[in-house]
């Protein structure tokens, strides 16, 4: 997998989840055989969130060179472990084993420790309710990512969340059908249908060469 000029990346980070949760599990992708870490420090951090659309571009370079200190060190860590502990949960309801008490418990805990809260702002109707997300330091990231862990748990169908067939990102297949199976026609997609029709070609052509050699005249 390789960062091109599609949809699918904003200022380097994947978005192929559907999902804000599947989204940030996608922060650790696979190029070209090794594992990356797309959140090495805060400022990747901020980065990402400008990104997910959860704080706008000023805001997004404000934290950005703020997250940079040492101090915010430990955060970015418990976030990156964070990431890691829902995947594995993500895997085990991908592979159907239910939500273990343990994992409930987690999310409680971190919807109460970071409430995802709301307020009342104007609109071009009128008045509307949107969520307030104003972060000063990087821990402060876990409130819109618990609400989307408890959404995940709860609000998304599980048969819809899905490790791609030909890579390591997480997506929840929003299509009419259900039958996606890649992260993304641009990465994974491609590369399948090219191989698949590079395989037919050389099975063809192999069929091809065993038909004349059995049509060939003998020699006396």
């Amino acid at each position: 997998m390789e960062p091109n000029l599609n949809d699918d990346w904003r200022d380097g980070f994947l978005f192929v989840g559907n999902q804000l949760l599947l989204d940030f599990l996608n922060t650790r992708p696979v190029m070209e055989g090794e594992a990356v870490e797309l959140l090495p420090d805060g400022g990747a951090l901020a980065r990402w969130l400008g990104a997910a659309g959860l704080v706008d571009s000023r805001e997004s370079a404000r934290l950005k060179q703020r997250w940079t200190r040492p101090e915010f060190e430990a955060s970015i860590e418990e976030l990156r472990q964070f990431r890691e502990s829902a995947r594995q949960t993500v895997l085990n309801l991908e592979g159907g084993a239910p939500v273990s008490p343990s994992v409930v418990k987690r999310v409680n805990q971190m919807l109460i420790a970071y409430p995802d809260m709301d307020q009342v702002a104007k609109s071009g109707s009128g008045l509307e309710r949107r969520r307030y997300f104003a972060p000063e330091r990087p821990e402060q990231a876990f409130a819109p990512l618990a609400d989307a862990f408890a959404d995940l748990l709860t609000a998304t169908p599980i048969s819809r969340v899905r490790k791609c067939n030909g890579c390591v990102l997480h997506f929840c297949d929003t299509s009419k059908k259900g039958t996606r199976v890649w992260c993304s026609m641009n990465l994974c997609g491609n590369r399948a249908k090219v191989a698949a029709y590079a395989d037919r070609k050389r099975r063809a052509t192999d069929l091809d060469k065993t038909k004349k050699h059995r049509a060939a005249p003998k020699k006396l």
